[in-house]
């Protein structure tokens, strides 16, 4: 009989019942449709290994993390090749988890991997939130020719919400015609009264949190596939979140990191502290 001690492969705090877990925390590692430096499939493990040399506390809102009700699924295995049996592996995944009763946590991978979960999402909450952050608009009708990318993940979120059930925040990169979309549908905010206002609205509606990464600056988080210049700090970020505290958040993920390009592991560590906060938050 082996003696151990063996260090946990999930999640620090995470439980062993998913029966009786609130958040199912599920890793996405997809990145088949990234258009500059690919990656992000290895952030999910990375990410999980990361979350050991956190602090279970959290001094921002004076909450331990072992009060969090979570289960850590693990990662999805994936056959890399095939894009749209792995988005449907990712729906159908993410409907059993709401079927369940359980509100969900997946770290990617890149970001075309929301759109299979607001696939999900949308059927058993039809009116569904979505707030998101990014440096870049993901508002393309197409990329390249293909409509199923991670620069074209919002307008097919759009495509199933309504433009008038989606809010972005932080975004600075994009074309002409996505800026022009966000100003006429009034999606983007960058004034926190107005979004507490907006936020304090909505508070009865079950909102999803998508956040890319990059929506950091890249002096914060350079392992990232498209590096954008005049993003916000850690705490400002936060400051952007705890906006939503009061809200039906139902569901959230985190996408984008690609720890091979921050050799340090700082981007990785500060995705798990993210991701710590983001479920003391929340959950």
């Amino acid at each position: 009989m082996l003696k151990g001690p063996f260090l946990s492969k999930n999640w620090m705090c995470s439980s062993e019942n998913y029966e009786n877990a609130k958040w199912v925390l599920i890793g996405l590692p997809y990145d088949g449709t990234c258009s500059n430096k690919p990656g992000t499939r290895f952030a999910p493990q990375a990410v999980r290994n990361a979350s050991w040399g956190l602090e279970e506390y959290s001094p921002i809102v004076d909450k331990d993390f072992n009060e969090i009700s979570f289960y850590d699924a693990g990662d999805l295995e994936f056959a890399l090749g095939n894009r749209d049996q792995i988005l449907l592996q990712i729906e159908n995944n993410i409907d059993e988890a709401l079927k369940d009763g359980k509100r969900t946590f997946a770290i990617g991978g890149e970001h075309l991997v929301t759109l299979p979960q607001i696939k999900a999402f949308s059927k058993k909450y039809p009116d569904l939130i979505v707030v998101h952050f990014d440096a870049h608009c993901d508002l393309r009708n197409e990329y390249l020719g293909e409509k199923l990318s991670h620069a074209c993940v919002m307008k097919r979120v759009v495509d199933i919400i309504g433009e008038e059930n989606l809010f972005q925040i932080g975004i600075r990169s994009g074309e002409k015609m996505e800026f022009d979309w966000m100003r006429t549908n009034k999606t983007l905010l960058s004034d926190k009264n107005i979004a507490k206002e907006i936020f304090t609205k909505i508070s009865n509606k079950p909102v999803f949190i998508t956040l890319d990464v990059d929506v950091l600056d890249p002096s914060v988080m350079p392992g990232t596939g498209t590096q954008e210049a005049g993003g916000m700090s850690f705490a400002e970020l936060i400051d952007w979140l705890l906006l939503l505290k009061s809200n039906n958040i139902v569901g959230m993920d985190l996408v984008e990191l690609s720890p091979d390009y921050d050799m340090s592991g700082a981007s990785t560590a500060t995705v798990a502290k993210l991701a710590r906060e983001m479920l003391i938050y929340f959950g």
